[in-house]
């Protein structure tokens, strides 16, 4: 006499993975909000100690000597030398207690990143310049 066995199928329940995928979508869409979003590759000096002031001006130089300024999580936008005085001022007269950082890429002349500071205390703006941590 055969016995026959009864064939248990097993089912799968796909909601808790969906669950999971959602929490992960979710949890990447907001993570990707929090990233600065600073286009421009510009390689910074070293420095031992790093701050951080808001809100924030920021004036970037790439290697090219290239001038960008933008504020806050604004996309940077390119900008010959002498419109960043009267962009820094406009934005000054919104924003009375923002810092100005400076974003220089190390290869640059020095002569540039002083230009830069000398229209910060011409215009008695507060100056941050921008450094990478040592590793």
């Amino acid at each position: 006499m055969l016995k026959r066995r009864s064939k248990i199928l097993a089912t799968f329940s796909m909601s808790s993975m969906t669950d999971v995928i959602f929490l992960l979508l979710i949890f990447f869409m907001v993570t990707s909000t929090i990233v600065f979003p600073n286009a421009i590759k510009v390689l910074l000096p070293q420095s031992k100690q790093q701050t951080s002031a808001s809100p924030q001006a920021r004036v970037t130089i790439d290697a090219d000597l290239n001038y960008y300024v933008a504020f806050g999580n604004e996309a940077p936008s390119a900008v010959a030398i002498s419109q960043i005085t009267p962009w820094l001022q406009s934005v000054k007269d919104e924003h009375n207690d923002m810092f100005v950082t400076l974003y220089a890429d190390e290869s640059i002349p020095y002569s540039k990143v002083v230009e830069i500071l000398n229209i910060g205390v011409e215009n008695d703006f507060k100056m941050v310049l921008a450094t990478r941590p040592v590793k």
